[in-house]
């Protein structure tokens, strides 16, 4: 095996995903290994591990599986050239509009954060008060 094929484990490690989510992902299409040994084991290219991480990334932001299809199916595109400028440039504005929805996500979850954080200092202060109380 070439240095640039790695087994599925290895891809866990530098990704910090389960074997089960690497799985699932080529299962449901997102990220499918690029090729397979001889003895059928999954191998993995740095572009599978960059595609793994870009979804790894979305989940936090609740992006949708049809979502994160959608999203590598443009650069997929993009990248592989061949389309129209008008293509290209819808392309590039669904592109703009995942950049959009990702930073609308992540507004949303610092506001969440900043309450949880507020929550979190109000029970260390109610329990600092009750603790002095006695």
């Amino acid at each position: 095996m070439g240095e640039d094929r790695m087994q599925i484990g290895e891809v866990a490690e530098r990704t910090g995903l389960s074997l089960r989510t690497i799985r699932y992902y080529g299962e449901v299409g997102l990220v499918e290994p690029s090729a397979r040994s001889k003895g059928g084991f999954r191998l993995y290219t740095g572009a599978d591990v960059e595609r793994l991480l870009l979804v790894k990334r979305m989940k936090p932001l609740e992006f949708s599986l049809e979502e994160m299809r959608d999203l590598l199916g443009a650069f997929d595109a993009l990248e592989a050239g061949g389309v129209t400028p008008d293509e290209r440039a819808g392309l590039l504005a669904r592109l703009d509009a995942f950049g959009e929805a990702a930073a609308e996500r992540c507004r949303v979850l610092r506001e969440r954060l900043d309450m949880a954080e507020e929550f979190a200092g109000r029970l260390r202060d109610q329990r600092a008060r009750l603790d002095g109380g006695m």
